[in-house]
């Protein structure tokens, strides 16, 4: 407790000083884990980023692949129309009563052939691209996992360093290591390793 001149310890003052590691080598600890924490919690904002990225970028692309599809869907539902179309003037030709009617319907028969033709090309078209944007969500995705593995060790890593802290045993500090190196190799293989 203080007052104007005078400060009195209290019974737990000693203790919480001795906690906080201000005396001996527990300061020396509690530095050298608070030092480690801060790095692995700068790298594990990093980790963290990368997978947020990667999952942001294969939606991008997954996206992409949906509307591609969907284009690709309407381009053949177009396709079936003018299919229909040409069958009914291919039957209006077989029952045209003149030549010139079935010159027409002829006309007409071939005019859809060639509509048909495009747009089977614009469908199939719009199919490679779908299947290419997949491919690229797939792709973008492939470390993710990876990452969710690193940034699980490193949170691992930064508990056991508090635990280190709380309770001086330095062992723990040996695991947070271990955690963090075993964090790390996934953070590798998330880039390397496909």
């Amino acid at each position: 407790m203080s007052g104007g001149k005078f400060h009195v310890h209290g019974p737990h003052d000693h203790a919480v000083e001795h906690a906080s590691g201000e005396h001996g080598s527990g300061g020396r600890l509690t530095q050298s884990v608070a030092i480690f924490t801060a790095i692995l919690a700068t790298i594990g904002a990093i980790v963290s980023y990368q997978g947020g990225h990667t999952q942001n970028e294969a939606l991008y692309y997954k996206n992409e692949a949906v509307l591609k599809k969907t284009d690709a869907a309407n381009q053949w539902s177009y396709y079936q129309g003018k299919s229909t179309k040409q069958n009914l003037a291919e039957l209006a030709e077989a029952l045209a009563a003149t030549p010139e009617q079935k010159a027409k319907y002829a006309a007409d028969i071939a005019r859809y052939k060639v509509e048909k033709d495009e747009i089977k090309k614009k469908a199939e078209g719009l199919e490679a691209l779908s299947l290419a944007a997949d491919k690229k969500s797939e792709t973008a995705l492939n470390p993710h996992d990876k990452l969710a593995q690193a940034m699980t060790f490193i949170q691992i890593a930064i508990s056991l360093a508090a635990i280190c802290v709380l309770t001086r045993r330095r062992w723990m500090f040996g695991l947070s290591g271990a955690a963090a190196a075993v964090g790390m190799v996934f953070w590798g293989l998330a880039f390397f390793a496909h």
